[in-house]
């Protein structure tokens, strides 16, 4: 009878719990491939028009279809390394520090870990730059509406990036990002709407013939722009592809939302290939339609450049939606950089009430739970990431750079030594070098990008005064 009653309590606790004792995971493939063009679908997409004009239409949809494919292996083997060692029964990676530190050991754990959180702390600046772009950019297309095209219409950067950095000081003393997650829905669907707002205004430019000529091979060398400053802006137009291709660090979330049968894995590699087809279809047209559009003078973000003017309440909607984007995706990357200093911080002094204790406030309906130290570091955090934009508010050239630092790491190195590892690919076999070379190639990509974009920073530095810039 006891035998018979731990088998009844046993299936009601596996209805309800799966194999690592957490509530029931509910996801599935469409789910997921929600989530995956979700997060890719971001103020990035609106820079790719400008890539196409530095690479022309061959290379342009040539390197997108490209990073496609790799992505597309890679994340695969990201999918079979949720669980260790075996991709079906094995134990569960909840992130991507987790799984590098199963398969490839503590070293890679801290190079990884040093690599994912550099990356979400440049996301974070490039959020405050890219915000505040769109912020003037609205108070412009407002601007030229009412003093005409010609007007002089310059504004500080400045306090747009003030005021954002003051409501992300705000929503960074939320606990955890399971709070905001109302925001994050929120921004997700702005995201869609600016996209679809930029490449409808470059489509009817197009079909009213108005459209500028384009290139195979994107702008032509001559009286323009030197040979040199030609491969300058390739490097840079790289990486700015590479950063509109990445999930990489969120697919162990995604992974973690998926229900066991099928398996995780095979469910995500379901997902990675209807996420990233329809991520390049997107991509293609977003950077093809622009690019048609203006031609070689295709800018930098086809909202923010002022190619559009009118309907100037269309360009300003969409750059509201950039706005609302921003605040919800600043969240979600500044999180895990707040959870990993304040675990750090809690371990290192476990007795310190400054640290570790919370202190209830009530005011009228609202109540909180004010900590000390998420207070002060979260609060620090956010002015550092704001003077740092302010010093930097370049689009394109901090968004390629931060496409180089992911890109190569992230998506191609950590995943091919997880799968050798994983696979146990016997060293210098045909397999491996293929492997390899795949990899240093995807470095070499990296560095080219990387390279271009630094260049592109500091070319523009020396053109303004320091936390002068007017746009």
């Amino acid at each position: 009878m006891d035998v018979e009653a731990d088998k009844n309590a046993h299936e009601r606790d596996s209805s309800r719990f799966d194999d690592d004792g957490r509530a029931k995971r509910t996801g599935n493939v469409f789910t997921a491939t929600t989530h995956i063009v979700t997060v890719v679908v971001g103020a990035g997409v609106l820079a790719l028009a400008w890539a196409m004009a530095q690479l022309g239409w061959l290379a342009g949809i040539g390197v997108m279809i490209i990073f496609a494919c790799i992505s597309m292996y890679t994340y695969h083997c990201i999918a079979d390394c949720y669980r260790f060692p075996d991709p079906i029964s094995g134990k569960r990676n909840y992130t991507y520090m987790q799984a590098v530190n199963s398969y490839l050991g503590g070293t890679m754990h801290l190079f990884c870990g040093s690599v994912l959180y550099a990356k979400l702390a440049g996301v974070t600046v490039g959020y405050c730059i890219t915000s505040s772009i769109s912020m003037v950019a609205i108070k412009k297309a407002i601007c030229f509406h009412r003093e005409g095209h010609d007007a002089y219409c310059k504004f500080s950067n400045n306090p747009y990036m003030i005021g954002f950095g003051l409501v992300q000081v705000l929503l960074s003393q939320t606990p955890n990002f399971h709070k905001l997650t109302w925001i994050s829905t929120v921004a997700a669907a702005t995201s869609f709407g600016y996209a679809f707002i930029g490449s409808g205004l470059s489509l009817a430019t197009v079909i009213q013939g108005k459209g500028h000529p384009t290139s195979l091979f994107g702008k032509e060398i001559g009286p323009d722009q030197s040979a040199g400053e030609k491969v300058w802006k390739v490097f840079g137009a790289l990486g700015n592809i590479a950063l509109a291709s990445s999930f990489a660090t969120v697919i162990y979330d995604i992974m973690d939302t998926l229900k066991s049968n099928p398996p995780e894995s095979v469910q995500m590699k379901r997902a990675n290939v209807l996420g990233i087809i329809l991520m390049t279809v997107l991509f293609i047209l977003c950077g093809g339609l622009g690019y048609a559009a203006f031609g070689n003078n295709t800018p930098g973000n086809i909202l923010t450049g002022f190619g559009f003017y009118e309907p100037f309440w269309l360009v300003a909607l969409g750059n509201v939606f950039i706005v609302i984007h921003m605040v919800g995706a600043y969240q979600v990357m500044a999180q895990p950089i707040f959870r990993v200093v304040e675990m750090g911080a809690n371990m290192a002094w476990p007795h310190s009430d400054f640290i570790n204790k919370g202190y209830p406030i009530k005011m009228g309906f609202l109540s909180c739970e004010v900590n000390f130290f998420r207070l002060v570091w979260r609060t620090a955090y956010v002015i550092i990431a704001t003077v740092l934009a302010m010093a930097m508010p370049f689009f394109n050239e901090f968004l390629g750079l931060l496409g180089a630092i992911g890109f190569w790491p992230l998506i191609v190195f950590f995943p091919i030594q997880m799968h050798i590892a994983q696979k146990q690919i016997k060293t210098q076999s045909l397999k491996w070098y293929m492997l390899q070379l795949l990899s240093f190639m995807c470095f070499l990509v990296t560095g080219v990008a990387a390279v271009g974009s630094i260049r592109g920073i500091c070319k523009n530095i020396t053109k303004y005064k320091l936390f002068m810039y007017k746009q």
